[in-house]
């Protein structure tokens, strides 16, 4: 199996969660070039032209969100998820399509208006804290997201919060969210990926 890579990238949850299953992975970190990344080579691997993509035999597929799933089913046996059909199962998908879907698409959106403008616009902030409010609340009486233990919703919501992190959201008022953070991350698996 091969996941390609580029630092900081979402490419980081997949590797995490490799990490964390001890599955074998060939990390390949690519040229992010607007130029590799239209080229034909590219494209035939990752159709959107973005990372990550990984290959695992015949397959071919890109999106981090559905990787992390495709290595629970195929490599996990059963570990870092709930038994599937359960409440917790439920709030395991809730919070991995939370951390992509809701908490981090203002800063998507944000970026570019960003690169336009030079600033992360007050909407944007305001959504994306918001959406953390929610994630504080949750982790107000819990360590991890689920039933108690770390899962792979935990690395779904890591690397977004790693980037609210990195855009300076992540302010002394969410106390919750920053001693979650801090504990995913000195996480032995968090720290191979993210140095990878």
């Amino acid at each position: 199996m091969k996941i390609y890579h580029v630092a900081g990238t979402r490419s980081i949850r997949p590797i995490w969660l490799c990490y964390e299953l001890d599955v074998a992975v060939e990390v390949e970190t690519i040229d992010f070039s607007a130029s590799y990344r239209a080229s034909p080579e590219w494209r035939a691997i990752s159709p959107a032209g973005k990372v990550p993509a990984l290959t695992d035999g015949a397959l071919t597929m890109f999106e981090s969100g559905a990787m992390v799933s495709y290595l629970l089913e195929r490599y996990g046996e059963g570990r870092l998820r709930p038994e599937p059909g359960s409440t917790d199962s439920a709030l395991f998908h809730q919070w991995c399509w939370f951390s992509e879907a809701t908490l981090i698409r203002p800063l998507g959106l944000a970026r570019m208006l960003r690169e336009q403008e030079g600033s992360l616009s007050a909407d944007a902030r305001e959504k994306a804290l918001e959406s953390l409010g929610v994630v504080e609340t949750a982790l107000a009486d819990q360590e991890f997201l689920v039933g108690g233990a770390f899962s792979a919703a935990d690395v779904m919501m890591g690397y977004s919060l790693h980037l609210l992190q990195k855009f300076g959201l992540m302010d002394t008022d969410h106390l919750a969210s920053n001693d979650y953070l801090s504990r995913l991350k000195a996480r032995d698996a968090c720290i191979r990926a993210f140095q990878t």
